[in-house]
């Protein structure tokens, strides 16, 4: 598998990485093995994938066709791909997409370093674009770098939600029967795809489809069905599963000084208890870095940056480079909350306003490179009671931020 972006690997599903790659990896190279009929040491099963792109999207009733829609502000079919990308045993994954979408799928791919994809152009129907992406997977040519398959999986291309052991099970009953198909419904009245009969159920649709497809290609067609977006409410529901996903560690970023650890493991510990379903930790921002750069790497998508006593931004400008040269951010767009504490007794929030709202300067610039920043302006009262309770509207703030990913929010300053 070709490397991606630094600090990436491989889960089974869109967002975060949570498991052990190695023994996911070991595990699906033992299965696909077995399912060749392989010996130890033996090259493991040549698996490939097809996604048909072509459609227009009628039903989404947009002019944008549904696989190019923005879910985050990333095309849907960038998550599709993702989720294949990540099965490291996918050797090519061929796009199937119409002549005046080709561009736009190259920048797509170039955008969002995906690998191992190659484009071919979509058919009139569904099937004739299928027929292409296994026409392009068999065809001899030099200098192709595709290699010819013993499995292909078709895979709708609006379909960002696909785990590797769904593929694994019909890949491995594919080489066995010939050709197999999971079926995941959104509607309780099909089987469940958890039943022992699921997979006999999906089989025997599958062949069905196989039959249709041309009998000059030696391959297993794989039909795999699950949270199809068909129509715009579809839209909000992945993007809501998404944010989910990503929203689930925040970072609490301090400097070095007593006061701010002070005041910034107090903030961490009532997110903890405000966010009992998130995890939440704390680093310093030190010159060396080397704790926060491997939450970075991590794949961390949510920082919040402690400023006690001040109004400038150094520690946050200081997170914000850190973040761009990581290239996190490629894929997710990242937030980070620059929180702010302030004696309003001792400092009317006025004579600090002007300074603060500098945020816009920094949010419209990060934003670039896809960091949604915004500001947050915490009562820091000498009272400890008063001051759990500003602590606590600040948390609430901070996880509606981070949650909800409002990208109207962006640049701008709060106040708890």
């Amino acid at each position: 598998m070709e490397p991606g972006p630094p600090g990436s690997s491989r889960p089974t599903e869109p967002g975060p990485c949570l498991s052990s790659q190695q023994g996911a990896d070991q595990a699906a190279s033992a299965s696909l093995q077995s399912a060749a009929g392989a010996q130890p040491g033996r090259h493991s099963l040549a698996v490939a994938a097809v996604l048909p792109a072509g459609g227009c999207g009628e039903r989404m009733g947009v002019p944008t066709p549904k696989q190019f829609c923005p879910i985050l502000e990333r095309p849907l079919i960038s998550y599709t791909l993702q989720a294949l990308e990540r099965v490291y045993w996918i050797k090519d994954i061929v796009v199937a997409v119409t002549g005046e979408n080709m561009e736009v799928m190259k920048s797509i791919i170039q955008k969002y370093q995906h690998k191992r994809i190659s484009l071919v152009e979509a058919g009139v129907t569904r099937h004739r674009s299928i027929f292409n992406g296994l026409k392009a997977l068999a065809e001899d040519q030099l200098n192709c770098k595709l290699s010819k398959p013993e499995i292909v999986i078709v895979h709708d291309a609006v379909r960002p939600f696909v785990e590797e052991d769904t593929l694994l099970k019909v890949v491995t009953a594919a080489k066995k029967h010939g050709a197999a198909g999971a079926i995941r419904p959104l509607v309780s009245t099909v089987i469940s795809p958890s039943a022992d009969g699921c997979l006999d159920h999906s089989l025997e649709r599958a062949r069905h489809r196989a039959s249709e497809m041309p009998q000059a290609f030696l391959f297993d067609v794989i039909y795999e069905a699950y949270q199809q977006v068909t129509y715009k409410r579809d839209l909000y529901a992945v993007e809501s599963i998404i944010k989910e996903k990503i929203s689930q560690e925040i970072c609490v970023v301090t400097d070095i000084e007593e006061d701010n650890k002070y005041v910034s493991h107090l903030l961490e510990e009532v997110l903890k208890s405000e966010l009992n379903h998130v995890k939440v930790t704390s680093e310093a921002l030190c010159h060396a870095g080397r704790d926060l750069q491997q939450i970075i790497l991590d794949q961390c998508y949510n920082f919040v940056c402690v400023n006690v006593m001040t109004s400038d931004f150094q520690e946050t400008q200081k997170l914000l480079s850190m973040l761009e040269e990581s290239n996190l951010s490629i894929l997710y767009p990242v937030v980070v909350v620059s929180v702010h504490f302030l004696d309003f007794k001792l400092v009317p929030p006025s004579q600090k306003m002007e300074s603060l709202m500098l945020i816009r300067e920094f949010a419209k610039e990060v934003k670039k490179r896809n960091i949604w920043l915004c500001g947050l302006l915490i009562s820091y009262p000498q009272d400890e009671q008063k001051l759990q309770e500003s602590l606590r509207q600040g948390a609430i703030i901070i996880a509606s931020l981070i949650k909800e990913r409002n990208s109207g929010l962006i640049g701008q300053l709060l106040i708890a």
